[in-house]
């Protein structure tokens, strides 16, 4: 094999571990009843700051933080949800 082509394979190994490590958000794909559904149509247009993501976010954060998660960044996180509900 050639010595080019190892030191390519781990310059990508190393680019992809990077895009891994720096990387802040995961998609996520989940059925829900029809009636959460509507209920958070009707919250998203009633609050034009608030969309889709921002709202499951915050609902997951909710339920990781109440059932005792201590990973400081879902603190965080519910806790400026609960404090921006102000201006919302």
């Amino acid at each position: 094999m050639d010595r080019n082509h190892l030191e390519r394979c781990v310059e990508i190994n190393d680019a992809c571990q990077l895009v891994e490590a720096t990387s802040s958000y995961v998609s996520l794909e989940a059925e829900i009843p029809e009636v959460l559904y509507r209920g958070m149509k009707e919250f998203i247009g009633s609050h034009p700051n608030w969309d889709q993501y921002r709202v499951m976010s915050s609902a997951i954060a909710h339920f990781l933080f109440q059932n005792g998660c201590g990973d400081r960044a879902v603190t965080e996180r519910y806790l400026n949800d609960l404090f921006s509900h102000a201006e919302a």
